[in-house]
């Protein structure tokens, strides 16, 4: 099978979604439909299409139902905190600090986008941040980049970590190696990121005071997120490196400028569900004979050694997710709100749900089939220049799919074909394509669109787009040239 044919069913997604402007799942089962059309006439595997395709199905339908298990909690958490009101009053807690609009756009659209990314991922940064931008009067193409530009950076990690959880059930390399080279990455050229968001916050130039409080800004993120990375894993970098930061960032700032007063015993309550979570995640992955004790317990399966998959209940991040929901309502005496939140979450859910399934039943098609190891020979003929563009594959994919974890989930298995083709470790390549992903949610058209809606911006997503793409590109070209010299350095 040659390469173009392989890329196929990627390149109908492609038009369906970016071209015809269809949905992910119809554009998916498109690309799904045609990869069937290709394995039944051009590849004719050697086990037969029957056990190939129930083979497909069954890891499919695991790997949907493990990552699903964290998305539920993740948006039950939104809906709880929604409910409850304490969304509004983070946000105005934040906008109250300080009237500078830069610093204001930094503490709304970098670490409260990435608080909301960490939290709960899926589009909730831009739908959030952009209208509370607007309300503080930025204009509403400005509001809607700098929330995209903001919350970028912690994509990676978003929803407690599951785009990165999504590439270890692909590929089972080590969940805390793939979080520590991607958050490195991050912290490496996220400065740049938000220093281009705090240039479009405001028409005035760029002081020396506003310089500082921008690389301390990034600095209050990046170090605890690098950190968390190392520590414990892929759940915290985002949700963890944002709650620290902005608890620094925001006690420096109150000691050096004249903001309203902030009252943080009146936003425990609302914070307690995160605690919880950091907490949990801190004590099962920290403590040893806990560690063991969760993670021993695992539900496996196999079908003719072919297709297989593995699930632990009790040290999985939803089931913490879970746990820490329910105890924060139960603490804070919001019980009754929660029935509803998991209802909302449910309806939210369904959607997403078919369109993971869909998403992993096409890669698990494309790689049983031979389409991945076709496009990874391919992409090997590039030579040792390919991690110069690994990132740009994510990239790609999010902007195809509009998910950072879908984008993993199609070219995970691709990128480890290149990296084994070419001897390089799969684990650099994994971590450029979880850093292409998420800065390829500041051009997707799905991002984009979502958020414009939010400010009234319907019809006009074009110019958002012209303003991320520039900052997309060079970001996703600084990762490359990072990743290139990184492997330079270690051979």
């Amino acid at each position: 099978m040659s390469a173009l044919l392989a890329s196929a069913p990627l390149w109908l997604i492609l038009i369906g979604m970016v071209i015809l402007r269809r949905s992910a799942i119809l554009s998916g089962a498109a690309g799904l439909a045609l990869a069937i059309v290709l394995a039944l006439t051009a590849v004719e595997p050697a086990e037969g299409v029957a056990p190939l395709l129930i083979g497909v199905a069954a890891e499919a339908a695991h790997s949907t139902a493990t990552i699903v298990w964290i998305i539920f909690p993740a948006l039950a958490l939104f809906e709880f905190q929604k409910a409850c009101g304490a969304i509004i009053r983070i946000r105005d807690m934040l906008a109250s600090v300080t009237g500078d609009r830069r610093l204001q756009a930094i503490l709304i659209a970098w670490f409260f986008g990435l608080f909301m990314e960490g939290a709960a991922g899926f589009g909730t940064p831009v739908a959030l941040a952009a209208p509370l931008l607007v309300g503080l009067g930025y204009p509403p193409v400005r509001a809607v980049v700098l929330a995209l530009l903001g919350h970028a950076a912690g994509v990676s990690f978003g929803a407690v970590g599951t785009p990165v959880l999504a590439q270890v059930t692909i590929s089972g390399l080590p969940a805390q190696d793939i979080a520590t080279r991607t958050a490195a990455m991050h912290a490496v050229c996220a400065p740049v990121l938000l220093l281009v968001m705090v240039r479009l916050a405001d028409d005035a130039p760029l002081s020396g005071r506003i310089l500082a409080w921008t690389a301390f800004a990034a600095a209050s993120f990046l170090a605890p997120s690098l950190l968390l990375a190392a520590l414990i894993g892929p759940e915290l970098p985002t949700l963890g490196g944002a709650l620290i930061g902005a608890a620094v960032f925001i006690a420096v700032l109150r000691r050096r400028s004249s903001g309203k007063a902030v009252r943080p015993r009146g936003l425990l309550a609302d914070l307690a569900p995160y605690v919880i979570i950091l907490l949990l995640v801190l004590v099962t992955r920290l403590i040893a004979p806990v560690q063991r004790t969760l993670a021993d317990l695992s539900l496996s399966w196999s079908i003719g050694g072919d297709y297989s998959g593995a699930f632990q209940p009790l040290y999985h991040p939803g089931t913490l997710l879970f746990l820490g929901l329910f105890l924060g309502a139960l603490g804070t005496g919001r019980l009754r709100l929660l029935p509803g939140a998991l209802s909302a979450s449910i309806r939210r859910l369904v959607r997403v749900a078919f369109t993971l399934l869909v998403m992993l039943m096409l890669s698990r098609l494309m790689v049983h089939a031979g389409m991945i190891g076709t496009l990874a020979a391919a992409a090997a003929s590039v030579g040792p220049a390919w991690p110069l563009l690994s990132p740009f594959v994510g990239v790609l994919g999010t902007f195809i799919t509009g998910s950072a974890t879908s984008s993993n989930i199609l070219f995970t298995e691709f990128q480890i074909s290149t990296a084994n083709r070419l001897g390089l470790p799969a684990t650099d390549l994994m971590a450029a394509q979880g850093f292409g992903s998420a800065i390829g949610n500041i051009v997707a058209p799905h991002n984009i669109i979502a958020g414009s809606a939010t400010v009234g911006l319907t019809g006009r997503e074009g110019e958002v787009m012209a303003r991320t793409a520039k900052p997309c590109l060079i970001y996703t070209a600084l990762g490359g040239l990072l990743t290139f010299g990184w492997l330079q350095l270690a051979a």
